[in-house]
């Protein structure tokens, strides 16, 4: 199954995770979830989001913009105001190519060498450009879901960036739950000969367009729908290769976030809007945060 390219490196593949524990109860059909107690002045905000989605399938509620509003902060996987440093734009840069000078033809047979070399240079991308970069960042340009023709006609829209631009225009603070330099490392922390299988698959999936079409399709209608239950089990499906660093891309950084998030909300009320994924499962962070004594209440929150 191909899934939607999501904003950010690791959301890469967080988003085609899913933990494979259900949840203990369903929950409520909701992306946007009130967070209050556990010693909190006031209520702050949790909104799950997807990062790429067609123009015309994208929404915001006026339930979401009153929680926004609300909101005296407001909290993205990573601080996108530090992607607009131009110190922090060359390190990752530098980050995006192989150490110890392989290349995707090292990594792959013969055939599958073929494969991606086509696929690159249909699109106007010459291998020779690309052997030295990590496969995972090939992934992005290998999903026609993230075309350059749809990101410039603005036929794609990320919520994240317009929660940024929102953020901006209310002058509210803005932070990350992790930085750029920690999702650069979990990249190296996954063998390139791994990350080379997957971008492989990645073509191949995206070569049967109207399966993926499909896929992807319904996977837009499960986030527009706001069911976080199914869009989990929509993921169970990843392949036994992404699977087996789910605790890595996932469940760990969900457990991680939690003690910043409560450091967070004590200061100020806060708007948090990471990836909808990253919501449900007794591993997800609604679950977490509920175990940490805060009362979590979904908000009536229909287009």
């Amino acid at each position: 199954m191909k899934k939607p390219l999501f904003f950010g490196l690791i959301a890469i593949l967080s988003a085609g995770l899913a933990q494979n524990l259900p949840s203990q109860t369903p929950l409520e059909k909701s992306l946007l979830w009130e967070i209050s107690g556990n010693g909190l002045k006031e209520p702050s905000f949790l909104y799950g989001t997807i990062h790429m989605i067609g123009k015309d399938d994208f929404f915001l509620t006026n339930e979401t913009l009153a929680a926004f509003e609300k909101a005296e902060q407001v909290v993205f996987e990573i601080d996108m105001e530090e992607m607009s440093n131009m110190f922090v734009q060359f390190s990752l840069l530098m980050d995006l190519f192989m150490k110890d000078g392989q290349t995707l033809k090292d990594l792959l047979v013969e055939e599958d060498y073929q494969l991606v070399q086509t696929h690159f240079e249909e699109v106007g991308l010459p291998m020779m450009m690309l052997e030295r970069i990590k496969p995972l960042f090939l992934s992005v340009f290998a999903s026609g879901d993230i075309s350059q023709e749809g990101l410039s006609s603005g036929e794609v829209v990320s919520y994240e960036m317009e929660f940024m631009e929102m953020a901006e225009a209310q002058k509210k603070d803005v932070g990350g739950l992790e930085t750029i330099e920690f999702q650069m490392s979990i990249f190296d922390s996954i063998p390139y000969k791994v990350q080379a299988e997957m971008l492989v698959e990645s073509i191949k999936a995206e070569a049967d367009s109207s399966s993926s079409a499909a896929d992807f399709d319904s996977l837009v209608k499960i986030y527009k729908d706001q069911d976080l239950d199914a869009m989990q089990q929509s993921l169970d499906d990843s392949d036994a290769m992404t699977t087996q660093y789910e605790s890595m891309l996932l469940s760990n950084r969900n457990t991680n976030w939690i003690p910043i998030m409560a450091k967070t909300m004590k200061k100020k009320p806060s708007f948090f809007a990471v990836g909808a994924a990253h919501l449900g499962g007794q591993e997800g962070v609604i679950a977490l945060l509920r175990k940490e004594g805060y009362t979590l209440r979904p908000l009536h929150n229909q287009p």
